[in-house]
């Protein structure tokens, strides 16, 4: 084992997130170094495995790995050097912080490294500002606010220098106090510059978004306070060293009204508390995850159950109460309250469980998202909008009835069930008739339709059906029957459903001919044989219907067009549709007039794909109909079509790329298909609006919709939708510089076997995400991958540039030799270039020859290296590229001031 091969693995480690992997990786790093016997690799590795144990999720074993260190470099400093002890004084911040999250720890040993990390920084002529950083952290945990106060004064005031916390790290640890202290202006002072800053250290900038989430709800700066959540949970929930911080957001759910998605939460995480990374980060979660659980239970909803992971291999998930799990969770708390105050000598640990288990409200609801309310377009009523007193003043049953049917026939059943109410409380004190008992009965149906209980409006319709018989009333049972019969069919009982449904039909022809009563039959017939696409069938079943009256002809049309539809006759339907569409608007029938825009928006729009000139004057048309449509959905009170003109007005705005005028109604349409409880709907619209977004810059929030997508859709097994959510997602998570993107990129073109462009071009997005995170190795394999890909797509451009890329991936790896080698690769793929385009030739050999130059450079190679830069400033000339070529003669000085140094 050399020394170059420590490294090599080193590179490896370094290329991969904190975590059992990276951990194993530097663990084999250090057996190797321990074989080649260098002490000061030997050292820098053991350190750098200390700093994997702690943010891996292991911090007690980053307490050997510290102490060994420190014992080795004062036993021999002059060997280790400066940089050595910097790297101990800097390490000192972090084993003091860890120290108090152990209660097994004594006290007086955490005071002890304090002195003596302040002894070492006296002894280096360092600022004692980290100290005093340390001694404010440890007097907060110990609640021993006065000492606090008078550290943080001085951590405050003494100058910064280059062992203090970062720009984001000394801020955010400053937040965490005044949070405590509850002093929250000052906070937002400390925080505001912080978290406008693009911050991407390892602990920012989810860290100080995350301590300053109850600052911001305290102080009223809810949107701030949104962000921070969704931003800084996305980059700590695959982290188990963070399982404090995941607390906090679960404590932040609980207290702003969004229990269910701190329940998710606390359902991803609960596993984790059986290996939690220090028996604090256990108590606070512990007892976060109680509060919110208690929440749940306050809202009415303890009959729900979560699921327990399994805490060994080959053991079942067990699924626990709610309030059970509260219990446990609560208990857990307060048992590790108990071992911290026995450790400090105090009960200030047991107070803190109690205030988080007893916390209240902050706010009553703050949204997460736009879509996190009910919708705003239209009222959905869970009652009855008007009331028994609406009709105190009649007396009459009949008038009753008679007022509950015409409501519950032009649509407003929520307006028939009052005067229903009104009928049954005459009712109590009176003798009904046979008839009266029938038309109850009959209304009832209505209502437990209109509640979607199709098992008990079948129960009624029948019962009432049998009362109209005994009361002489034909034609009231056939119409009775012939509902029956439409909602059987829609059960699948479709033998005796059509049964009835003829029936109701004929005799209503022969008996009731002329009447709403036979028209609404024959609608029925023909409505429920299109849904089994009998669409001949349901065309001819309105043969010889002609109705004068405007609203009867427009439902005929309407239908007749929903036929021609459903067989793809869009043309013929198109008439149709415009025909109604003026009925209705003439008489104000909004409800209809809002169906029949739908319908004929979509089909313009369908037009508009195939249409070879006036694309969009057509989809203008079309948004203009979906305006009537929303509007008039409003004016009828119908909350239903006002979702779905919603969601296609949205998804007509996407395609007319105005994705920002897109994200109101894509919005509105998740809120009201999710009220309604119409899931795939919500999940589609979900999906549009996660497109939106992403056109809009707005990057969390379409990767959080893309995400909160993808099981659904994965469930409708719809793979389309679901692929293009997953790219919504991947692309989202580029922009927010989240490496999942590279994963997931990398996953998608593993799906693309029959088409190697596409995989190619997905492979280099995974490389440039991880390149710039500065995964180089890694992002060498995705380079590779995809020059592979476009070599098979026949596309040398991509080839070239792609093994371009990976070549210096390679170098910045610290693997020059490999990386020169795949340059030498991207210089053969140039042979691939077609011969008549010699600009592009010469532009690339160009690139290829600098990258060369580069690489060279490094070897020490400065001859070739000098070549290889001539050749490129040549090219670059030839094209007039003047700042590449200043870029290259840049480089050719700085290889001839090399050269003249080694003669």
């Amino acid at each position: 084992m050399s020394f170059e091969q420590v490294q090599e693995l080193m590179e490896r480690a370094y290329s991969l997130p904190y975590g059992e992997a990276r951990t194993v990786v530097v663990e084999e790093a250090l057996r190797r170094a321990e074989e080649v016997g260098d002490r000061a690799l030997i050292f820098d590795v053991r350190m750098a495995l200390g700093t994997a144990y702690g943010y891996g999720g292991e911090p007690v074993k980053r307490f050997g790995t510290f102490s060994r260190c420190l014992a080795e470099y004062d036993a021999d400093p002059a060997f280790y050097g400066a940089r050595a002890a910097h790297l101990l004084l800097w390490e000192f911040k972090g084993i003091v912080s860890s120290l108090t999250d152990f209660p097994e720890v004594p006290l007086d040993r955490t005071r002890a490294v304090l002195d003596d990390m302040e002894r070492r920084y006296k002894m280096g002529g360092h600022s004692l500002q980290a100290v005093y950083g340390r001694r404010t952290l440890v007097a907060k945990h110990l609640g021993n606010a006065d000492a606090a106060d008078r550290w943080f004064a001085l951590w405050h005031t003494t100058p910064r220098d280059a062992l203090s916390d970062c720009e984001g790290c000394d801020p955010g640890l400053k937040v965490s106090f005044l949070d405590w202290r509850a002093r929250d202006e000052e906070a937002l002072a400390i925080a505001e510059p912080v978290v406008t800053e693009n911050l991407t250290c390892t602990e920012q900038p989810q860290t100080i978004l995350t301590q300053m989430l109850r600052v911001y709800v305290r102080s009223g700066r809810l949107e701030e306070a949104r962000g921070a959540h969704l931003r800084a949970y996305r980059l700590l929930r695959s982290r188990l060293n963070e399982l404090e911080l995941i607390g906090d957001h679960v404590e932040f759910c609980a207290r702003t009204g969004n229990e269910a998605r701190g329940l998710e939460i606390v359902q991803r995480h609960l596993g984790w508390l059986d290996r939690a990374p220090n028996p604090y980060a256990d108590l606070w979660f512990s007892a976060a995850a109680a509060l919110l659980l208690r929440r749940v239970e306050e809202i009415g909803h303890g009959e729900l159950t979560i699921v327990r992971p399994a805490a060994e291999e080959g053991a079942e998930p067990v699924e626990v109460a709610v309030g059970e799990l509260r219990a446990e969770l609560a208990r857990r708390a307060e048992e590790l309250a108990a071992r911290f105050d026995a450790r400090n000598g105090n009960e200030h640990q047991s107070a803190v469980v109690r205030e988080m288990l007893n916390a209240e409200p902050l706010v009553e609801h703050l949204p997460l998202t736009e879509y996190d309310r009910a919708p705003t377009s239209v009222t959905v009523p869970s009652t009855p909008t008007g009331t028994v007193e609406a009709h105190a003043d009649v007396h009459d049953l009949d008038a009753l009835l008679d007022i509950g049917e015409r409501e519950w026939q032009d649509g407003r059943l929520d307006r028939a069930v009052p005067a229903w109410l009104r009928f049954d409380e005459l009712a109590a004190s009176a003798e009904l008739t046979t008839l009266q008992r029938a038309r109850r009965t009959d209304a009832e149906g209505a209502r437990r339709y209109g509640e979607n209980d199709i098992d008990g409006a079948v129960a009624e319709w029948r019962r009432a059906a049998e009362l109209y018989e005994e009361a002489d009333d034909l034609v009231s049972r056939h119409a009775a029957l012939g509902r029956v019969g439409a909602l059987l069919c829609g059960q699948g009982q479709t033998g005796e459903g059509f049964e009835l449904l003829n029936a109701s039909a004929a005799y209503l022809d022969e008996h009731a001919a002329g009447t709403r009563r036979a028209l609404a039959a024959r609608l029925r017939l023909s409505g429920t044989l299109l849904n089994e696409n009998r669409a001949d069938e349901a065309r001819a079943a309105l043969d010889g219907l002609e109705p004068e009256a405007p609203l009867d002809a427009g439902e005929v049309l309407l239908m007749r067009a929903r036929t021609f539809l459903t067989t793809g006759e869009t043309d013929t339907a198109a008439p149709l549709l415009h025909k109604a569409r003026e009925l209705f608007a003439g008489i104000g029938e909004k409800g209809q007039l809002a169906d029949t825009c739908l319908l004929l928006a979509k089909v313009l729009s369908h037009r508009a794909h195939q249409a070879a000139e006036g694309h969009k004057e057509i989809l203008d048309e079309a948004l203009g109909l979906l305006d009537e449509a929303v509007s008039s959905a409003r004016e009828a009170g119908n909350a239903w079509l006002a979702t779905v003109a919603h969601a296609e007005r949205g998804s007509l705005l996407l395609v007319m790329e105005r994705p920002g005028d897109a994200v109101p109604d894509s919005a509105e349409a998740v809120a009201g298909f999710t009220a309604a409880g119409a899931m795939p709907q919500a999940t589609y619209a979900r999906l549009d609006l996660a497109g939106a977004y992403y056109s809009t810059g707005r990057h969390l929030e379409a990767a959080e919709a893309a995400e909160e997508a993808m099981p659904v859709l994965s469930r409708l097994g719809d793979p389309d939708a679901f692929r293009r959510a997953r790219l919504l997602l991947a692309h989202a998570q580029r922009e927010l510089g989240e490496e999942q993107a590279a994963d997931l990129f990398t996953e998608l073109a593993g799906e693309e076997d029959d088409d190697p462009q596409s995989a190619a071009g997905l492979l280099e997005m995974a490389g440039e995400v991880l390149t710039a995170l500065d995964k180089d190795a890694l992002a060498a394999e995705r380079f590779g991958a995809a020059a592979d890909a476009f070599e098979t797509a026949g596309d040398p451009y991509g080839a070239v540039r792609a093994r371009r890329q990976a070549g210096m991936c390679l170098l910045w790896a610290r693997r020059p030799e490999a990386g020169l080698a795949e340059l030498a690769r991207a210089r053969a793929a140039i042979g691939g270039i077609p011969s008549d385009n010699p600009a592009a030739i010469t532009w690339e050999t160009a690139r290829v020859g600098y990258d060369e130059a580069r690489v060279l450079a490094e070897l020490g190679r400065l001859d070739e290296a000098l070549a290889k830069v001539t050749e490129a400033i040549g090219g670059f000339t030839e094209l007039d590229e003047k700042a590449a070529a200043e870029t290259a003669t840049g480089l050719r000085d700085e290889i001839k001031a090399a050269l003249e140094n080694t003669e």
